[in-house]
């Protein structure tokens, strides 16, 4: 299984994160969006495949990252489990 992680308290806005998760895949094209990351969460990536997302809860932009976290816990739904999301 690959593993990647992300430390947002490292990334100011969604768009630092979408530039970090592009780098992190090789993505040549990615949307930066919701959208963009659902694609590609649920069938562009090689699965399995953990993502891990270090400080959630405590980020100066708490309610930026919900939305990414949402749609990942969604993926995680529709991959059975294959992409898995783990929140330190």
């Amino acid at each position: 299984m690959q593993t990647v992680s992300f430390d947002l308290s490292r990334l100011p806005d969604e768009q630092a994160f979408y530039q970090q998760f592009r780098e992190m895949f090789a993505l040549e094209t990615f949307g930066n969006n919701l959208d963009a990351l659902w694609d590609v969460l649920t069938g562009e990536l090689a699965l399995p495949l953990r993502i891990t997302l270090y400080h959630v809860s405590h980020s100066p932009t708490d309610r930026t990252w919900q939305p990414i976290v949402a749609v990942m816990k969604e993926a995680e739904q529709e991959t059975a489990g294959a992409f898995s999301l783990r929140i330190v």
